[in-house]
């Protein structure tokens, strides 16, 4: 273990991804079960995701799912990857984040991003356009002053007024310059566009403000972490994920995930098999002495405080043992 890497932080955040053949609710205890073994292996954080209207992703309320799994949890911090704010009045935002840091104090994070749906169909329902994207940083500041007292309402948010909830901005394009401006940390993804990666953080780094919630630029970096015996058996790790990518940009619906021995006996089509392919690269994927070393250049390019892990496949004893062989490279000891 390096001492680049052993300075840095690492967390999780888990999509409660729905498996072929499997009910939805299973997802979601899955979702559970994980935060629990991400405490064991010493991660510093746990958060869950918002989707809603898509047949692959169970976690469609992510202020539930985190009281699910801080209630489960003992000591790591548990919060949001994000909250869509766009999709939400920032006031029941602020109320669903002080009950939960009332519940679990110094535990819970805010992480807020500013995607509006889906589809046009999930936009409609949630009574969203896309255009309502445009007002993510105007939201954001209402949010921030609900837990300050300042709304010019006169309102007061009950019980967030007065209380810390660390914020922190789901960074993808514009997002990098409202985390800058607002002097808030800021998570950017994916790994398979390093340029377009270090691009935002760059951005972020120089148009930074120092404000109450963090005196310096704070970085998360985000993607997919696959660890295994072999680089044979890591990359199985990503088919599913890889599939259900190629499937949702061919036929415009995010499936759930089938195995991997599916996946390998489907015959696909030239399209789907291009966009499978691209699916598989750019992650950290291989064994612990490749992804050790995949780790040590993320890092030095980046600069980053913190990676958080986005790993999903079908196979839950894979994925455990993938966060496991994670967690011995980045403690160096035995998980």
């Amino acid at each position: 273990m390096s001492s680049l890497t052993a300075r840095t932080r690492f967390s999780v955040l888990d999509r409660s991804r729905t498996r072929a053949g499997r009910p939805p609710g299973e997802a979601l205890r899955d979702t559970v079960r994980l935060a629990r073994e991400a405490e064991r292996l010493g991660y510093h954080r746990f958060w869950v995701s918002e989707h809603h209207g898509v047949p692959g992703v169970a976690g469609s309320a992510p202020t539930v799912l985190a009281a699910a799994v801080a209630g489960a949890t003992r000591t790591i911090r548990v919060g949001t990857g994000g909250v869509m704010l766009p999709n939400h009045r920032p006031l029941v935002v602020a109320e669903q984040f002080g009950v939960l840091e009332s519940l679990f104090p110094g535990r819970i994070d805010m992480g807020l991003g500013r995607s509006v749906g889906f589809t046009d169909g999930v936009r409609r329902a949630l009574g969203r356009d896309k255009d309502d994207a445009d007002r993510f940083e105007e939201q954001l500041a209402e949010l921030l002053g609900w837990f300050a007292g300042t709304s010019p309402t006169g309102a007061h948010a009950r019980p967030a007024e007065g209380l810390t909830v660390p914020p922190f901005v789901l960074a993808m394009g514009e997002g990098a310059l409202v985390a800058a401006r607002a002097g808030l940390p800021m998570v950017i993804g994916d790994l398979r566009d390093r340029d377009r990666m270090r691009r935002g953080i760059d951005r972020y780094r120089e148009a930074f403000r120092p404000s109450p919630w963090a005196p310096e630029p704070y970085v998360v970096v985000s993607g997919t972490v696959a660890v295994a015996a072999t680089p044979e058996a890591a990359r199985r790790l990503l088919l599913p994920e890889a599939w259900s990518m190629a499937y949702s940009r061919t036929h415009g619906t995010f499936p759930p995930l089938p195995s991997a021995e599916e996946v390998e006996s489907r015959a696909m089509t030239a399209k789907e098999r291009g966009f499978h392919e691209a699916g598989l690269t750019g992650h950290l994927a291989g064994t612990e002495e490749q992804v050790a070393d995949g780790l040590e250049t993320l890092l030095k390019e980046t600069g980053a405080q913190e990676v958080l892990v986005t790993t999903s496949t079908y196979d839950r004893a894979a994925l455990y043992d993938s966060y496991r062989r994670l967690a011995r490279i980045v403690t160096g000891t035995e998980a």
